[in-house]
């Protein structure tokens, strides 16, 4: 009998009709590339409610979640904007040794005019509208009134003597990320202060404290997620992910195979930037330069560029994410932005930039921030993120084809004589297989030059164990348009039309 069975035994008797089903030869399933948010809760949720993965289906979930106006909740919706129905894993962490961050907004006088008091908390507006002879007293506890009625916003606020004091839901350094802005839109958009009333607004000081990362890192397990967005750029933090995701025994090792990216974002001068980059030399890390004037805060920011990618690349793992948009984002003030050249520092040092046009802020190049190999000699094999998340698709596409139709096939050399249909293979019939599927990648357009791949191919059984093939699999990556580049050679008149 040459037909291998898997179920009915050689050895049957009863009479008559038997069949199995196979479906080795069927399977054309691609992986489900989940989202994996990192983010603090607010502190009045419970200590013992985080540190396990949630799956979170929606908004109110996330607010269940992580709390009213926790930072967890706003990653989610600034996520969701970009990428409306990727399937979404939350990690909320508490931190329960931390100190919350706290600004001061101090108003004087009394109104002259009536009129709008517009602040600013993370890039969100609230407004408070004063009559003539409103004092500073009163002012402040309009404001305070407002404030605590956004629900959504990271703060709360407490009103005394014509001091507004807000204050971060959460416990951390993350805290003192929050901007803090009067009148942002300026005169001209009709933001401005009534007259006889002064308010004078500081920065978010005093928060100290990151949530556990072992905890963080525990509770992944080995659960699979292609895109992980970490809201904290701290040594500690990424160290703490680069040595989760490592080739060698982290995510993206021979032995777990699980993959996926990490995605966040810092803010500061192109000087503090390039610095922070020098310092960071991982593959699986993208971080995103945040300009000091931006107003929302870096959270959203990592969100926004996880969100992005995540959308783009679900839809095609080989193409680039420039120029997609970060909607719900807004940059500096004109005078505040990075410049061309200051990108170029940027992205010199391992960081990704953004750019605004058409209304949005967008994606310039998310690149990695891998810059040397082990022997600190330049090496841009892992300049681009996409490069990464190519890489992983063609594994997993692979690997679903040889589980699929080899999992249980006995191995022989090439040559052996065996009857049709026996689950028997070589590493000839493997070569085609890969050649095969190389073929399918080239036409959806993930890898290029077929004929120089079958060329330098190698599958050949192991010299020291009958049961084990090895391959030297040398794709060809297709690769995204970067830059386009054009002399303008222009002539007054040609020469032969004169």
């Amino acid at each position: 009998m040459s037909v291998g069975f898997s179920n009915i035994p050689a050895d049957i008797r009863v009479p008559l009709f038997y069949a199995e089903m196979d479906n080795s030869a069927a399977n054309s399933a691609s992986s489900n590339l989940r989202r994996l948010i990192v983010a603090q809760v607010n502190d009045n949720i419970a200590a013992s409610e985080s540190g396990a993965l949630v799956l979170v289906s929606s908004l109110a979930v996330a607010r269940q979640v992580g709390g009213q106006g926790s930072m967890l909740a706003s990653m989610y919706e600034a996520w969701r904007k970009a990428d409306p129905v990727g399937e979404i894993w939350c990690l909320p962490l508490h931190n329960a040794q931390g100190v919350a961050a706290k600004a001061e907004v101090q108003l004087a006088g009394s109104a002259t005019e009536a009129g709008l008091l517009n602040l600013y908390v993370a890039g969100v507006k609230v407004q408070a509208s004063v009559a003539v002879g409103t004092t500073a007293v009163q002012a402040a506890s309009a404001l305070a009134l407002k404030v605590n009625a956004a629900v959504d916003l990271p703060v709360t606020a407490v009103a005394a003597a014509g001091l507004l004091t807000l204050t971060c839901k959460w416990s951390g350094d993350s805290g003192n990320d929050i901007s803090v802005q009067l009148n942002r839109l300026g005169r001209s958009n009709g933001e401005q202060t009534p007259q006889g009333l002064t308010l004078t607004a500081s920065k978010f000081l005093g928060g100290v404290g990151v949530p556990d990362q072992v905890q963080a890192l525990a509770a992944l397990g080995d659960e699979a997620f292609e895109f992980i967005c970490v809201p904290w750029s701290g040594t500690a933090t990424l160290d703490a992910w680069k040595l989760t995701l490592d080739d060698s025994a982290g995510r993206w090792s021979w032995a777990k195979q699980l993959y996926g990216h990490v995605y966040g974002a810092k803010r500061g001068s192109v000087g503090t930037l390039v610095a922070a980059g020098q310092l960071r030399n991982d593959q699986h890390m993208s971080l995103l330069a945040v300009e000091n004037g931006a107003p929302q805060p870096v959270w959203l920011h990592a969100a926004a560029l996880a969100a992005r990618s995540a959308a783009f690349i679900s839809a095609d793992a080989s193409r680039p994410t420039q120029s997609g948009t970060l909607p719900g984002l807004e940059p500096a003030a004109a005078s505040e932005r990075f410049t061309l050249s200051e990108r170029q520092s940027l992205l010199n040092y391992g960081i990704a930039t953004a750019y605004y046009e058409g209304g949005s802020l967008r994606i310039q190049r998310a690149i990695t921030t891998y810059q040397k190999n082990a022997y600190g000699q330049p090496d841009n094999s892992y300049l681009d993120s996409e490069t990464l998340h190519q890489s992983a698709f063609i594994i997993r596409r692979l690997q679903g084809v040889i589980t699929s139709k080899y999992g249980r096939h006995k191995l022989a050399s090439d040559g052996t004589r065996f009857g049709a249909g026996q689950p028997i293979v070589t590493p000839s019939t493997l070569r085609g297989e890969l050649i095969a599927q190389y073929a399918k990648l080239e036409l959806e357009g993930h890898v290029e030059n077929a004929e120089l791949f079958a060329e330098h191919l190698v599958v050949e059984r192991s010299a020291t164990d009958p049961s084990r093939v090895n391959v030297l699999f040398p794709p060809d990556y297709i690769n995204g348009l970067r830059v386009f580049a054009l002399l303008n050679q222009f002539r007054l008149q040609y020469d032969s039309a004169a």
